[in-house]
C-alpha cells in the first residue's frame, strides 16, 4: 500500500469556483486558480470534478495546465459524472492525459439515474479500458444508492480496476452515517473526501440540520477513518471538501469557504504528512 497523499477538490472550494443559481464571487477560481490554491496551501495533488470539468478545457489550457502542475509538483486527479460510453471514453483519455491514477465519477446526471443492475451493464464493457489505461474507476457513494447496493456493483463487477470514492456525508441521503459507510465500503475504497460535518437540533427543536465545518472541528472521527481505510490494503489520497452554506455576500461565502479548507490543511496534515 503506497503512502496517502493529502489534496484538495474543487468541490472545497465550490463556492469560490461558481455555483449555479447562485451570486457569482468576486473573482471566480479557474483550473489554474485551483492549482495555484493547492501550491499555496503546500498540497502536492488536486482532484477536478465536474464543478470544474477538465473536457471544458482548451487543448491548449489542457497542455499548459499539465505543465504548470508538473512544474508545481502537484498531481492532478480527474473526476466527472454520468457513465455514458462516450463520456467515459472522452474522461478515460483525460485521466491519461494527465497522469490521473483514478477517474472520479458520481454515476448519477441531471437526465440519466440508472439502476444498479444498469450501472454495472454500462461499465463492465470498460473493464480492458480501463485495465489498459492503467486507471481504476472511483465510483463515488452518493445519496440515491445505499452503500450496500453500491458494494453489490462493484462485487458484481470484480476487478481491481474499480473502487470506491468514499465520501464521509453524502450518505446522510441514504440514512447511513460514516460507521456503516466504512463497514460496507471500507475495502472497496480507492479515494477519499474527507468532509467535515455537523449535525445540531434546529432552534425550534423540531428537526436537525446537517452542516459543513472545517476538518477535526466536527463530528467525523478522521483519526478513526484514516485507520479504518488503511486497514483495508487498498491505496488512496485524502481529497477535502467542505460542505457550507453561503452568506449574504458571496464574497463572506468565498472567504469562511477558504478559511475551512486553511483549517483543514492544518489539522489533516497531523495526521497525513505526505
Amino acid at each position: 500500500m503506497t503512502m496517502t497523499i493529502l489534496g484538495l477538490g474543487s468541490y472545497g472550494v465550490a463556492w469560490s469556483i461558481g455555483v449555479p443559481g447562485y451570486e457569482i464571487p468576486p473573482a471566480p477560481l479557474d483550473a489554474f486558480g485551483l492549482l495555484r490554491l493547492t501550491h499555496d496551501l503546500g498540497l502536492r495533488c488536486v482532484q477536478f470534478a465536474d464543478n470544474l470539468p477538465l473536457h471544458a478545457l482548451s487543448d491548449i489550457d489542457r497542455a499548459a495546465l499539465r505543465r504548470q502542475a508538473d512544474h508545481l509538483g502537484i498531481r492532478i486527479e480527474a473526476g466527472t459524472r454520468g457513465l455514458q460510453p462516450e463520456h467515459l471514453t472522452q474522461y478515460l483519455a483525460l485521466a491519461q492525459f494527465f497522469g490521473s491514477p483514478i477517474l472520479r465519477v458520481v454515476v448519477d446526471t441531471r437526465e440519466h439515474h440508472p439502476a444498479p443492475e444498469d450501472v454495472v451493464a454500462l461499465l463492465r464493457p470498460r473493464l480492458p479500458d480501463l485495465a489498459a489505461a492503467g486507471i481504476t474507476l472511483a465510483i463515488e457513494n452518493h445519496d440515491r444508492f445505499a452503500a450496500q447496493t453500491l458494494a453489490d456493483i462493484i462485487t458484481a463487477l470484480d476487478d481491481p480496476h474499480v473502487g470506491v470514492c468514499l465520501d464521509t456525508v453524502n450518505s446522510f441521503g441514504s440514512l447511513e452515517g460514516p460507521a456503516v459507510v466504512v463497514a460496507t465500503l471500507g475495502r472497496f475504497v480507492v479515494n477519499l473526501h474527507v468532509k467535515e460535518f455537523l449535525i445540531r437540533r434546529m432552534e425550534h427543536n423540531m428537526g436537525f440540520v446537517i452542516t459543513g465545518a472545517p476538518a477535526g472541528q466536527g463530528m467525523l472521527n478522521v483519526p478513526w477513518l484514516l485507520a479504518a481505510l488503511r486497514g483495508s490494503g487498498r491505496s488512496f489520497n485524502a481529497i477535502i471538501e467542505t460542505w457550507l452554506s453561503p452568506e449574504p455576500a458571496m464574497a463572506a461565502t468565498v472567504a469562511r469557504e477558504q478559511a475551512y479548507v486553511r483549517q483543514s490543511v492544518d489539522y489533516l496534515r497531523t495526521l497525513i504528512p505526505d
